[in-house]
């Protein structure tokens, strides 16, 4: 128990013996209490002559720490010390009495007589040795306490990192379960505590990711086979409907539907007749890129927005009626409307106009929409503008429908919508229909739309997301139908 015991036996038996007896403590001892040396009180002093039992009791008890142990040692040093020095100075004074005699003290009482001088010089030298070892010892425990605090506060400093990296992760993973399995309050909703920045970053990013889906598929050349469908096999199917009849609405015009189709169109065309500046209707420029130009009128019903959108654009190689074919067509639409998940053709009233369904993606955390609507497809005879070659429209107005439940029954928010696409072609002065090429061609598009998305999405993310996704889809929809038509017939 890092103690070094000075033991001194009268002849070299007596040695031998105590060895022998320590020795076999030491080896038949099984436990720490049986293998070590205990200390006891401290012997007989000599100036009392009695058994000092303080010493022997305090250390005795187990609960005090290391320091107070040390301490104690410290404080039965300075006792020993002065001890010690009243000891010697005993032994000097005995020892200058008896050094003129040359017999050893005679002590009485039948004791053996002791050199005086000698004893001095071994009891000088093994309190010497005594207390030098003592204060070695306080050394070593002294440096292994201070050793022990170095070790303990780099544990608390390494306890107290872990615990912050343990709330940093903890934190984080709750944010990604959220994200993952997000609650009611963490979504779009009457009751949504979400604010709107992060609204509107969720809806960013969802839209982003369904960006990048598209562009990848688009690499890979993974576009559904019904995009494949040539031109030919289009104007063969209108052939068989007649050519002039197409465009017309003749064959819809004993549907039930007629007569609000034919409104909605008119209105509609003389809406995006318009100029944005007629009569101070209050048009507002948003996007400004080259031959695109975007305007909008901020209106909200009952708190929610409904901003009308118009734009216009010129576009180089195409036809009016090539653009607003790939604008209609259903086959086509899913390699240009990068939102869309499903869609279907709920009523076929004749070939330029059909009836859609159509779910869009869900894009967290906004709800998943819906869109139920009439599409119809019409040649302009009017002759508006005489410079123009020929004019097609695409018209797009919500309706209900029989074979499908009422809005908003099902997991889906409907969205409610007017939108129409005017392409009108322009040839260079001097060439026709037959001799032009596409060098000599000049679509422009008039598009406007009124939607409202339903639901309880923020005004303020709507027209966020309405100003980053307007000028991209007329971008992406425009270059889509330049790529189809570049190695094809031209189709007026």
């Amino acid at each position: 128990n890092n103690n070094v015991w000075y033991l001194r036996a009268d002849n070299p038996e007596d040695k031998t013996h105590w060895i022998e007896v320590l020795q076999s403590y030491k080896t038949d001892g099984s436990s720490a209490e049986s293998t070590s040396l205990r200390r006891h009180g401290s012997s007989v002093s000599l100036q009392s002559n009695t058994l000092s039992t303080a010493s022997g009791s305090s250390l005795k008890r187990a609960t005090r720490s290391l320091r107070e142990k040390v301490n104690e040692i410290e404080t039965f040093k300075d006792i020993l010390y002065g001890q010690i020095e009243t000891l010697q100075r005993y032994f000097d004074a005995c020892a200058e009495i008896n050094k003129n005699d040359a017999k050893p003290l005679d002590l009485g009482d039948g004791l053996k007589p002791i050199d005086f001088k000698g004893e001095s010089i071994t009891f000088r030298a093994t309190t010497a040795g005594v207390l030098s070892t003592l204060q070695h010892c306080l050394d070593i425990i002294a440096q292994r306490d201070e050793l022990w605090k170095k070790k303990l506060d780099k544990e608390i400093e390494k306890r107290k990192k872990a615990e912050e990296f343990n709330k940093k992760y903890k934190d984080e993973l709750e944010k990604i379960q959220n994200s993952s399995f997000p609650g009611p309050d963490l979504e779009e909703g009457p009751h949504s505590t979400l604010p709107e920045d992060e609204f509107f970053d969720a809806v960013e990013t969802g839209l982003d990711k369904i960006e990048e889906d598209r562009q990848l598929r688009v690499r890979l050349k993974l576009q559904s086979q019904q995009s494949q469908i040539s031109t030919s096999n289009l104007q063969n199917q209108i052939e068989t409907e007649e050519e002039e009849e197409f465009g017309t609405g003749v064959l819809a015009k004993n549907h039930r539907l007629w007569s609000e189709i034919d409104k909605v169109c008119e209105e509609q065309l003389r809406y995006a007749r318009e100029g944005v500046g007629e009569g101070g209707n209050g048009w507002q420029i948003f996007a400004d890129e080259g031959e695109m130009k975007m305007y909008k009128r901020e209106e909200e019903v009952n708190g929610m927005v409904i901003d009308p959108l118009k734009a216009c654009h010129m576009v180089k190689g195409v036809t009016a009626r090539e653009m607003c074919h790939y604008f209609f067509m259903p086959e086509y639409r899913n390699d240009w409307e990068t939102t869309l998940e499903d869609m279907t053709i709920l009523e076929r009233i004749c070939s330029d106009t059909l009836v859609f369904l159509q779910t869009h993606k869900r894009v967290w955390p906004a709800s998943q929409r819906d869109a139920c609507f009439w599409s119809h497809m019409r040649k302009i005879r009017d002759n508006h503008d005489p410079e123009a070659a020929d004019e097609w429209i695409v018209c797009n107005n919500s309706t209900e429908h029989e074979d499908y439940p009422p809005a908003n029954t099902g997991k889906c928010v409907r969205i409610f919508l007017t939108v129409i696409l005017v392409c009108q072609t322009y040839i260079t002065k001097g060439k026709s229909k037959s001799t032009a090429t596409r060098d000599d061609l000049q679509c422009k598009i008039t598009y406007c739309s009124v939607v409202n998305p339903g639901g309880w999405a923020p005004a303020s993310v709507l027209r966020a997301v309405y100003k980053r996704e307007y000028p991209k889809f007329l971008k992406r929809f425009t270059s889509y139908v330049i790529d189809q038509c570049k190695d094809k017939p031209m189709m007026f």
